[in-house]
């Protein structure tokens, strides 16, 4: 299923005005565990002693929710799930999710996230190094 920018924006527009904080975190470049934890932590902005585990993530996210008025809303956008690197990490991240969901519904708030699965990444063309998380491309 193709989701347009429309739809991203149209939810996280919805989830604000809720009184929600709403993020989009970028996946798209994320190729393993790690990177994808880096996705939210650019996207929501933790603080710097993020220990960037699943641990670290679901403290960091329990705090982000008590820290709103109302809530927290995530948008993943193009996490690559069908990667056979992140097909597992996907999983262990959506579990975390859900226990904030559990956790925020327990303090009186609201977690939401929506996940918009891109598939395996393209294979990298012949000679040519697949895009860092960075954004930067070195030619091999």
């Amino acid at each position: 299923m193709v989701v347009s920018a429309d739809s991203r924006d149209e939810a996280t527009a919805a989830a604000s005005t809720l009184g929600m904080a709403a993020f989009v975190v970028d996946c798209d470049r994320a190729r393993s565990r790690s990177a994808v934890l880096r996705a939210v932590v650019k996207a929501v902005d933790f603080p710097e002693f993020f220990g960037g585990n699943l641990d670290a993530l679901y403290d960091c996210l329990c705090d982000t929710v008590l820290d709103q008025k109302v809530g927290l809303f995530l948008w993943f956008h193009n996490l690559h799930s069908g990667d056979p690197a992140l097909a597992d990490d996907t999983v262990a991240i959506l579990g975390v999710c859900a226990d904030v969901a559990a956790f925020a519904a327990n303090n009186d708030r609201q977690f939401a996230y929506v996940v918009q699965h891109a598939g395996k990444h393209p294979d990298p063309e012949p000679g040519i190094s697949p895009t860092p998380y960075s954004g930067s491309r070195v030619p091999e």
